[in-house]
């Protein structure tokens, strides 16, 4: 293989040891170490070759190299292509949180941004979707560097460790290359402070009128209090973790916080209060997520007021340009209700976070392709449905899903259009994953349907970006 063009004609199978198919994904071809190297499609799976000896581990065949997608391999290819790495991208203005549970969704998720000007946050898992999917942070960072080499996705892309809570879990993700840190504060909050109480805050609050934008902040005794008793611990806590982890001239990750795990919605005062304390403090944010009016449920539209979403987040969007945060909206899969309110008043600043859609249309798949799977799977799910409600809030009865023996093959897969059912499949993931004989053959139908299923993600997750953002095409 002394040049690109025979490399690529050989990727294709005239050098392999035995007959089998392999076609070249063509954004992956990069000269490296005197040679090339590719990714290609070997059917069963994908591999690295190359012609360069030394770049990679794996089987040697007839002057090439078949690396598997390893760990090993992963950080080799950050090392010699640096934007397989994963970056702070929280300073750009449009940043959208693409959760990959399953590993696999990332071609998908490319197509949509490499078709407008958002910049994704590929690897964004939760500890508690880590523990229920059997993956670790490493696993989500090398999944995303396969994806962006074999797509040759150059513009940049983040990873998140989302909704941590421990400096264990902290470090574990930065450990890990994690780019960006999503503190979650809901141990915290309403919870007695773990500091004694500053006597100088009253008058830095009291008496004093806060101007940001055309909106007036004024806080009254009870305010303040109540201010105080919601986020002292949280903020003691949050300055903590800054000082451990943030608080050097170059920190490895952004932070966001997460103030929205709670029950009772973070009123605009509140929210000032809280930016305003951190600033006070010297700990620098790129995000924050408040707990905004209303419901956001899981794999569903927006639940409540849509007149009262509103008038709170364009004040919401006001106090984080004030303080130089952007609003981060969690849970965001599927709230299409909402995407306008938010594209008038966020603008092109706004940082937006799903994940379990993106699953959702894994297993729309499997009940097209394979509706008897689907079944099994969708069985599994009901018989696992209360016990997956002890880690998600949802509103689901099963009683309101179908009965699968009155469905057509036909039918299922609009049983993904059900809230009812789309909140079962949704939260169930962690226990349908469990069992290992049926998520391997989950997972080989998937690699079956694998275009199928970057060609539903295009059109799900553009729909969602689509919605507020004019970039997209």
């Amino acid at each position: 293989m002394p040049h690109f063009t025979q490399f690529a004609k050989d990727c294709s199978g005239n050098n392999m040891p035995e007959p089998r198919e392999y076609s070249v994904y063509p954004g992956s071809v990069h000269p490296v170490n005197g040679g090339v190297l590719c990714m290609a499609d070997g059917g069963a799976e994908d591999l690295l070759v190359t012609d360069a000896p030394g770049t990679l581990t794996g089987e040697s065949a007839e002057g090439l190299v078949l690396a598997p997608l390893t760990h090993e391999n992963a950080r080799a290819l950050r090392e010699l292509f640096p934007f397989t790495a994963p970056s702070k991208v929280l300073s750009r203005d449009r940043t959208f949180g693409a959760g990959d549970r399953l590993g696999i969704a990332g071609p998908g998720h490319l197509r949509v941004f490499e078709s407008c000007a958002v910049t994704p946050v590929l690897a964004q898992q939760s500890v508690r979707e880590l523990n229920l999917t059997n993956r670790t942070f490493q696993d989500i960072v090398d999944a995303a560097t396969f994806a962006t080499y074999r797509a040759g996705f150059e513009r940049g892309y983040g990873a998140d460790g989302d909704h941590v809570k421990t400096m264990h879990d902290i470090q574990a993700a930065l450990d890990a290359g994690c780019t960006m840190i999503t503190l979650d504060c809901s141990d915290y909050i309403n919870k007695p402070a773990s500091l004694t109480a500053d006597p100088d805050i009253e008058p830095l609050y009291l008496n004093r009128t806060f101007r940001v934008e055309d909106e007036v902040i004024r806080f009254s005794a009870g305010d303040l209090a109540e201010s105080l008793a919601i986020y002292s611990a949280a903020l003691a806590f949050t300055k903590e973790v800054h000082d451990a982890f943030f608080g050097s001239a170059a920190p490895q990750a952004e932070l966001e916080l997460s103030i929205d795990e709670t029950q009772q919605p973070t009123t605009p005062l509140q929210h000032f209060f809280f930016a305003s304390e951190l600033r006070r403090h010297g700990i620098d944010i790129a995000t924050l997520a408040p707990r905004f009016a209303g419901e956001f449920q899981k794999g569903v539209d927006y639940i409540g007021d849509l007149g009262a979403f509103e008038r709170d987040f364009r004040v919401h969007a006001a106090i984080a340009r004030h303080f130089g945060h952007k609003l981060s909206i969690h849970s965001g899969s599927d709230k299409f209700s909402i995407f306008p309110v938010i594209a008038k008043y966020a603008g092109d600043r706004y940082h937006l976070k799903t994940a379990g859609t993106s699953w959702l249309e894994a297993m729309r798949i499997v009940a097209a392709a394979d509706p008897c799977l689907y079944r099994e799977a969708h069985s599994f799910a009901l018989e696992s449905f209360d016990g997956a409600r002890a880690y998600y809030h949802v509103s689901a009865e099963a009683s309101n899903i179908p009965r699968l023996d009155s469905l057509a093959d036909s039918e299922l897969p609009a049983l993904l259009d059900l809230s009812d059912a789309r909140q079962l499949i949704h939260i169930t993931y962690g226990f349908i994953l469990g069992d290992a004989g049926l998520k391997r053959r989950l997972y080989e139908l998937w690699r079956r349907e694998r275009q199928a299923y970057s060609d539903a993600l295009f059109a799900h997750i553009g729909r969602h970006i689509g919605a507020f953002d004019q970039t997209c095409k």
